[in-house]
């Protein structure tokens, strides 16, 4: 979506103060306000230049998405490295860690979250355009597994629901005007204790069946990424269903 051709320390430079200047732009007028050519104005580069570097504005945001998944899964990987945390822990450690890199962006959040509703917008959260980003943040959430003793279903489906979780939960933090969002702070201890708990009875063996029947209905609904559930003994992706099995299943 943007230029990464020109690698030089100096066009990299300059790449990362346009992306700087605009985010700040963006922060203070708002996403709509800004034209390209404010944003090249304020960095003090031309048109052209700015252009070159990011095509829309849209290109200066995915930017923006790709940072904040790298800062977030340093942070989370700096966390729970050589840490002999809990399992209530790591959850925490992720969770929070993405709060606290978005505290300053709650009005550029709410700019884009209306975009969740357009399917095909490039910025849309849920669109084939963030599509790399969710993958990222996946695999975040993955590592804050771990290790974590749970049957395969589970472990398949739990990465998908960490991300839906946060992504409730970033919601409600747009809106959330207590000192510092305290009380979306206490809304993630809140719902990993939870999860956690939720997770412990999941876990009973009579309850398999059940578990089998969501991830497979997650999965046909194109919720699960098929990867995940490749290990899952009696779960299929819906491209490996014959339609004979489709038939004698209604």
């Amino acid at each position: 979506m943007f230029n990464t051709a020109a690698a030089t320390p100096k066009s990299q430079a300059t790449r990362a103060h346009i992306l700087s200047t605009a985010l700040h732009s963006f922060r203070e007028r708002g996403l709509d306000a800004a034209t390209m050519r404010d944003l090249a104005s304020s960095a003090d580069v031309s048109l052209g230049s700015a252009y070159y570097y990011f095509p829309s504005k849209e290109a200066i945001i995915q930017a923006y998405y790709d940072e904040v998944q790298a800062e977030h899964a340093r942070r989370v990987s700096a966390g729970l490295s050589g840490q002999n945390l809990s399992f209530k822990e790591r959850l925490a450690v992720t969770f929070h860690s993405k709060l606290e890199i978005l505290q300053g962006d709650r009005k550029l959040l709410g700019a884009l979250f209306r975009f969740t509703g357009e399917p095909l917008h490039p910025l849309s959260a849920l669109g084939p355009g963030t599509l790399r980003n969710r993958q990222q943040s996946l695999a975040v959430f993955t590592s804050a597994i771990g290790d974590q003793r749970l049957p395969d279903d589970i472990r398949s489906l739990l990465p998908t629901a960490l991300w839906a979780l946060h992504m409730g939960i970033l919601l409600y933090f747009v809106y959330d005007d207590s000192p510092q969002q305290e009380r979306t702070h206490r809304l993630v201890d809140g719902a990993i204790t939870l999860l956690t708990r939720l997770l412990s009875l999941a876990k009973l063996p009579f309850l398999k069946p059940i578990r089998g029947s969501v991830l497979q209905l997650l999965l046909d609904a194109g919720l699960v990424p098929a990867g995940q559930a490749t290990t899952v003994p009696g779960v299929q992706s819906a491209s490996t269903i014959s339609p004979q099995e489709e038939e004698e299943s209604q």
